[in-house]
């Protein structure tokens, strides 16, 4: 950074997005982008023509894609707010509905996005521990009194409220918004869009990047209450008017009139991530290509969530008690003595040596390595 930069700033740790390889040799998991193609009405929507009209800024106040949202939702236009991703709405609803006395509450494992958020608009962060098993507590969201934001599905955990639990946090803080990020709510769970005439407190955000095949083309959806949207839009005018560009325009647009290919597409995800759930589980082992850890257990799940926990440094939140209680709940039968550990961590191998007794030392493989390493890793 340079001596410029201010203060303030210095202290924030950015988010690092997902890798992007630019050669295509992967199969990429790592942001959950669709493995389909766009619907082809969102390619003939993009046409030639389109592309010609880039000349010419895009409707701010994004009228054709505002109605068809709407429509597809049950809603008014007025409640409804595009952004340049999903970021963008939930970046919007921060800077609107918190500030330094006015804290946000999430949970401590979730979205990285919030806590830097947080750091970058000097938002007090209170954030809430998951319990034991990874579940989100309803009740310990109940009158606080603060802005809340709740991914529903969470990430990385994938486990969801039912609309009920989150009808009771909007119940218990009829004062506070309450934010909920339902970027992959169209692969399970239930959406609290339904909930939205009900309570005035409620925002829902959803994305295109997953479930609609648009992650390159940045479109998200804020939908509210009309008074909670047009405090959104105060923020959007008063930054950039024309933050949805014509060409995204066309394919969200599009990508919502297509339900047919939206529904197959959908499916087919949902298909074959319960098939490859259960070939995971039938195979006794699995290594983390991050960590180079080879861990034996019965629940590839869990062991994810675990590889999260090691990857914040044990140093948040995270107790020896608990970490050994995420390993015994992956139903762990050993960890290698031999296992081979690729990382600059010292903290976690002291307290994996500490949870299972086993002696950890760090050992930094040349990459060639260890490409052979986990070439000759048994499946």
């Amino acid at each position: 950074m340079s001596r410029f930069l201010s203060p303030a700033l210095s202290a924030v740790t950015p988010y690092t997005p997902g890798e992007q390889p630019q050669d295509q040799q992967y199969i990429k998991l790592n942001t959950n982008e669709s493995p389909y193609l766009p619907s082809p009405r969102v390619v003939a929507a993009v046409s030639e023509a389109e592309v010609e009209k880039l000349r010419l800024y895009s409707d701010p106040a994004c009228a054709q894609l505002l109605r068809t949202a709407a429509a597809h939702f049950g809603l008014q236009p007025s409640q409804v707010m595009p952004g340049n991703g999903s970021d963008e709405n939930l970046f919007f609803a921060l800077r609107a509905f918190c500030d330094e006395s006015h804290p946000l509450a999430f949970a401590d494992i979730t979205y990285g996005c919030y806590g830097v958020w947080c750091g970058l608009l000097h938002i007090p962060a209170h954030i809430i521990p998951l319990k034991e098993d990874f579940t989100l507590a309803p009740a310990d969201y109940h009158g606080l009194h603060e802005t809340i934001v709740i991914a529903n599905p969470n990430a990385p955990t994938g486990l969801c409220l039912p609309r009920e639990a989150i009808e009771g946090i909007l119940q218990s803080n009829p004062d506070s918004v309450v934010i909920v990020d339902e970027a992959y709510v169209d692969f399970g769970g239930e959406s609290c869009v339904p909930l939205i005439d009900q309570y005035e407190n409620l925002l829902v955000v959803q994305t295109f990047s997953k479930s609609r095949q648009l992650a390159g083309a940045r479109l998200g959806l804020a939908m509210g209450n009309a008074k909670l949207i047009a405090d959104l839009n105060r923020v959007k005018f008063s930054l950039n008017p024309y933050n949805i560009n014509r060409l995204t325009l066309k394919a969200g647009q599009a990508a919502l009139e297509d339900t047919d290919y939206f529904d197959k597409t959908r499916a087919a995800i949902v298909e074959t991530r319960g098939w490859t759930k259960q070939q995971l589980e039938a195979r006794p082992s699995c290594i983390s290509v991050h960590d180079f850890i080879e861990i034996h257990l019965l629940s590839c799940f869990t062991a994810m969530v675990l590889m999260r926990i090691l990857q914040r440094k044990t140093k948040d939140r995270y107790s020896i008690a608990q970490l050994k209680y995420s390993l015994t709940r992956a139903n762990c039968i050993h960890i290698q003595e031999n296992l081979y550990l690729f990382s600059y961590y010292d903290e976690v191998l002291q307290t994996l040596t500490e949870v299972t007794g086993v002696p950890f030392s760090q050992k930094i493989l040349p990459l060639g390595e260890i490409k052979q390493l986990l070439a000759n890793t048994k499946k």
